[in-house]
């Protein structure tokens, strides 16, 4: 069984990331997605919320797609999962000097799983959570970048009161 791990901390998880993940899926016997924290992305919603927000947003994707927290070093993640390969999204030049970095460094740390990048389609490149979510810390429409549902949760969030 072919298994991939598409990382990531999908605060909040956009049109950008779901397009990775179905194309994905389509590759792998198994994708699993792995919810990560990074602390210097000062994330909006908590590890819970996002693997619930990532889980209701691939539930109608086809394939075996798997929702996983993780806080571990990502290799060790992907030896645990069981997979041959890492899953990376690029949009931009920018991207791939810092994914082609962390790919040789993770080849150094196990040489048997490999890095597998896919292009952002088209329409979908300039889109980043980050930036997503200073649109709407501002009060901008971010409907262009997420589903109806993230959008609410964003809203709601936002809402509520900001972390």
């Amino acid at each position: 069984m072919k298994v991939a791990v598409y990382p990531g901390t999908f605060d909040p998880i956009t049109l950008g990331h779901l397009d990775i993940i179905r194309r994905g899926a389509h590759l792998v016997d198994k994708l699993v997605v792995g919810v990560t924290t990074n602390p210097s992305k000062e994330p909006m919603f908590s590890v819970e919320e996002r693997l619930a927000m990532v889980k209701r947003e691939v539930a109608d994707i086809s394939g075996h797609i798997e929702v996983v927290e993780f806080g571990s070093l990502l290799m060790d993640f992907a030896e645990q999962q069981g997979a041959t390969a890492i899953l990376r999204g690029l949009r931009a030049v920018a991207d791939f000097e810092y994914e082609f970095q962390m790919a040789g460094m993770n080849q150094k740390l196990n040489d048997e799983i490999e890095t597998v990048f896919l292009m952002a389609d088209v329409s979908l490149q300039p889109i980043a959570s980050k930036l997503v979510k200073e649109i709407a810390r501002f009060g901008g429409c971010i409907d262009k970048f997420v589903t109806p549902a993230v959008a609410a949760d964003v809203r709601g969030h936002l809402d509520g009161g900001s972390r």
